[in-house]
C-alpha cells in the first residue's frame, strides 16, 4: 500500500462526539473532517459498526476516513447502540432498533453546519448487512451505498446456515460476538459512568447462539433485515462488492438481478475483507475507487463510474491447491449487466464415474454414504483474507475425494471458462428421513492435484422449500436441484472436470444425526456449468488505480499474529480433532497507550462413523489494558447434538485488574427440526 502523508486537504479530528437519540441515548463517533468545512460545507460518509472505534478498529479507520476526508468528505465511524462508548444494550444482530438508530443518524448529520445533507454510508461485513438495511428504510438524506462482503438474505448467505444445514461458523462467530457484548466502555471517553454502563451489559449477556439454532427454518427471525425480501425498498444507488472465497459471494449476484435502483457490482479474488487489504490478491485502489462513487453521488460530478460496465469481476486461472496465496492469477472481465446473454449453459451428465458433455441414457444407480471426516481438506467455509498470516483455503481435494462419489471428465481440447453458479440436477434417494447432500466442482490438474472450484450443500429435508421443509421418505425417489455458490474459473486445456458428491462436509457443518445413505441414479443426473467464453472486449477492462490510504495510527506490535490449523487422527478408534488457534497479536496503541489482543481457538471433534460424535467448541478472550484500566473478557461453548436436540452450553467470564467481576454458564437443549 502507497501511504499518502500529505493529502488534497487539510483535515482535524474529533477523537468522540455524542449523537443524540430521540430516546434520550447517545451513539459515539470518531469524525475525520475538511479544515474548512465550516465555511464551505461538504457530503458525509458513515461508517457503522459495533467494533469499538476507541481502540479494536482504530488503525483500520483512521487509514480510511482520513483518506476520505482529505479528498473533500466528513468521514464518521459511528459505534452501535450497545458496542465500544455508544449507550444501551446491544442484544443481537441487525435489530430493528439498531436499523433505525442509523437512519436517526444519518438525519442528524445531514443538518450538521458542515453537511451539504447529502450522506453515503459504507462497510464491510456488518457494516455492508446494516448500509443495505438501513437504505431500506430510505432515510431521505441517503444518497448512495457501498455494501462490501455482506448480504441480501440473512438465512441464505450468513454465518448460520447454508442450504438448510447448520455451519459450525455459526458459533466461531457467534461466540466472537457475544464476547464483543460484554466489552465496555472506555472510561477516558464515558468517564466514570463506565462501570454503570458495563454492568449493564454484563446483566444483559446472553447467549444469542441458542436464539439463532432454535430458528432452523427461514422464518420471520431470518427475514428481518433480509433486503431480498422487497428489493424495490432500497432506492439509493447500490456498489456491491464480494471475494470469491468469501462466504458471501453469491448475494452480489442476487442484487444485481433483485434490485431495481442505480447499482454496480464488482467481485475480486478475496476473502472477507477489504479490496485493498484482502487476501489472496491482486488487491485494488479501493478508496479511490469509493472516492469515484461518492464523487458521482455527493458532489455531482463526472468521474465515468457509471458509464462503465455495472458487472466486473475477477476470472480466476488455474492453480496448484494451496492453503493461502499472496495473489490468485487472472484477469479481469466485465458485463454490461447480471444477468448476461454472454453466459450460456452447457450440461454434463453423471454417468459411472464419468462426466460427458450431453445427453445421456440412464445408468446403474450408485450410493454412498461418506466418512463424517469428508470435508476436512475444505478449509474454512469464510475465509477472512489473512495471507500468509495463517492458512484458511481448501486443500488438495483428494483427502475428501476418497469418501466420495466422483464422476470425471475426459482432458478437455480446449479452454473452458465459467461465470456464475453451476447447478447439479440428481434423480437420488435416501434410506433415513434427514439426510445432506454436498456437491463439489473441482480442477483435476495434469499432475493429479485437485483444486476445488466451488460447492453446494443443502440438507435434503430442505430440497422444496428452506420455510416448510420435509422429511425424506426413505426408498422414495427424488429430483433435486442444487446451485453450487458463483464462481469464475478458468478450466485450461489438458485438465479434467471433476463432480464429488458426499453426505458430510465436516467441519464447515455439523452433522445430520442419521448417517444416510444417498442412492443417485447415474446418466439422468447431471450438472449443467455456466459458460462464458472469452470475450474481445475483456482486454479493454478498465484497470483500478494502486492500493493507497491514510497512515496507520502508530502501534507497537508486542506479539505478531498468527494462525495455526491442526489435525489430530486417532487411528485405533477413528476419531478426529481439527482445530484452528486464532492469535491476533497483541497491539499498543499510542493514540490511547492500550494494549489490545484477541485470542480465539475452534475445535471440532468427530468420529468416521458417528455423527452424534461430533463436538464444536469455540473459546474467546478480548484484553484491553492501560495503566489503571485492565479488563479481560473469557468465553466458551461447547455443541453437541443427539438424535432429537442439539445441546449448547456458553460460559462468560470477566476480569477487571485480575480479579473476577461477572461469571455465568447457560446450559440450553434446543430441538432438531429436521436438522
Amino acid at each position: 500500500m502507497r501511504v499518502v502523508e500529505k493529502l488534497p486537504q487539510s483535515i482535524r479530528v474529533v477523537e468522540n462526539i455524542f449523537i443524540p437519540l430521540k430516546d434520550g441515548s447517545k451513539v459515539a463517533a470518531k469524525l475525520w473532517i475538511p479544515e474548512d468545512a465550516e465555511k464551505n460545507p461538504v457530503p458525509v460518509v458513515m461508517e457503522y459498526i459495533p467494533y469499538r472505534k476507541r481502540d479494536f478498529t482504530s488503525r483500520r479507520d483512521a487509514q480510511t476516513h482520513a483518506y476520505l476526508a482529505g479528498h473533500g468528505y466528513a468521514s464518521i465511524r459511528v459505534d452501535c447502540r450497545g458496542g465500544g462508548d455508544s449507550d444501551g444494550i446491544m442484544y443481537d444482530e441487525y435489530l430493528k432498533q439498531e436499523i433505525e438508530d442509523g437512519g436517526e443518524v444519518i438525519g442528524w448529520l445531514a443538518k450538521q453546519p458542515w453537511s451539504t445533507g447529502k450522506v453515503g454510508m459504507f462497510g464491510g461485513s456488518w457494516g455492508g448487512f446494516n448500509s443495505l438495511q438501513v437504505a431500506a428504510i430510505r432515510p431521505p438524506a441517503l444518497k448512495a451505498i457501498i455494501t462490501v462482503v455482506s448480504t441480501d438474505d440473512r438465512y441464505a448467505d450468513d454465518m448460520h446456515y447454508m442450504g438448510g444445514a447448520v455451519l459450525n461458523d455459526m458459533l466461531s462467530w457467534g461466540q466472537q460476538f457475544f464476547t464483543q457484548r460484554g466489552r465496555p466502555p472506555d472510561p477516558e471517553i464515558v468517564g466514570e459512568r463506565w462501570r454503570e454502563m458495563w454492568k449493564l451489559r454484563l446483566d444483559a449477556i446472553h447467549p444469542q447462539i441458542a436464539d439463532w439454532m432454535t430458528h432452523q427454518r427461514r422464518d420471520g427471525f431470518w427475514k428481518h433485515g433480509s433486503i431480498c425480501e422487497n428489493y424495490a425498498d432500497i432506492q439509493c444507488a447500490v456498489y456491491a462488492i464480494g471475494g470469491w472465497v468469501d462466504g458471501y459471494s453469491n448475494a452480489v449476484f442476487r442484487m444485481m438481478k433483485g434490485l431495481t435502483c442505480p447499482k454496480k457490482a464488482l467481485v475480486g479474488p478475496w476473502g472477507h475483507g477489504r479490496p485493498h487489504f484482502a487476501y489472496p490478491g491482486p488487491m485494488i485502489g479501493y478508496l479511490q475507487e469509493q472516492l469515484r462513487w461518492w464523487d458521482h453521488w455527493l458532489k455531482g460530478k463526472d468521474t465515468g463510474i457509471m458509464t462503465e460496465p455495472a458487472f466486473k469481476a475477477w476470472m480466476q486461472d488455474s492453480i496448484e491447491p494451496k492453503s493461502f496465496y499472496d495473489v490468485r492469477p487472472g484477469r479481469w472481465i466485465a458485463e454490461p449487466a447480471w444477468p448476461t446473454p454472454n453466459v450460456t449453459d452447457r450440461r454434463y451428465a453423471l454417468g459411472q464415474g464419468t462426466l460427458s458433455e450431453g445427453a445421456a441414457q440412464a445408468g446403474p444407480v450408485l450410493s454412498i454414504r461418506s466418512p463424517e471426516t469428508v470435508g476436512i481438506a475444505g478449509g474454512e467455509w469464510c475465509p477472512f483474507g489473512l495471507g500468509g498470516v495463517g492458512p484458511e483455503l481448501p486443500l488438495d481435494q483428494r483427502m475428501d475425494d476418497g469418501g466420495s462419489l466422483v464422476f470425471d471428465s475426459g482432458p478437455l481440447k480446449e479452454k473452458l471458462e465459467v461465470l456464475g453458479a453451476p447447478v447439479a440436477e440428481l434423480t437420488l434417494s435416501s434410506d433415513k428421513p434427514r439426510a445432506n447432500l454436498i456437491v463439489r466442482l473441482s480442477d483435476i490438474r495434469p499432475d493429479g492435484s485437485v483444486l476445488r472450484v466451488t460447492y453446494g450443500v443443502l440438507n435434503l429435508t430442505h430440497r422444496e422449500s428452506h420455510e416448510e421443509p420435509t422429511a425424506l421418505e426413505p426408498g422414495k425417489s427424488y429430483k433435486i436441484r442444487l446451485p453450487l455458490n458463483e464462481i469464475a474459473h478458468v478450466f485450461p486445456a489438458g485438465h479434467r472436470l471433476r463432480i464429488a458428491i458426499s453426505t458430510a462436509y465436516w467441519p464447515i457443518l455439523f452433522p445430520s444425526p442419521d448417517r444416510a445413505t444417498l442412492s443417485i441414479a447415474s446418466g439422468i443426473s447431471s450438472v449443467t456449468l455456466p459458460v462464458r467464453p472469452p470475450r474481445s472486449e475483456d482486454a479493454r477492462v478498465p484497470d483500478f488505480q494502486p492500493v493507497e490510504g491514510a497512515p496507520l495510527l502508530p502501534a507497537e506490535t508486542l506479539r505478531p499474529a498468527a494462525v495455526v490449523r491442526t489435525l489430530r487422527h486417532d487411528v485405533g478408534s477413528g476419531k478426529i480433532e481439527y482445530r484452528i488457534d486464532r492469535d491476533d497479536g497483541r497491539l499498543k496503541l499510542s493514540h490511547s497507550s492500550t494494549c489490545i489482543e484477541t485470542v480465539k481457538a475452534n475445535i471440532y471433534r468427530i468420529k468416521d462413523d458417528d455423527p452424534l460424535a461430533a463436538e464444536s467448541t469455540v473459546t474467546v478472550s478480548y484484553k484491553m489494558e492501560r495503566s489503571g484500566w485492565n479488563i479481560e473478557i473469557r468465553t466458551a461453548v461447547t455443541l453437541t447434538g443427539s438424535a432429537t436436540h442439539f445441546r449448547l452450553v456458553t460460559d462468560f467470564d470477566a476480569f477487571e485488574d485480575g480479579v473476577r467481576v461477572y461469571s455465568r454458564t447457560w446450559d440450553s437443549p434446543i430441538a432438531r427440526d429436521l436438522v
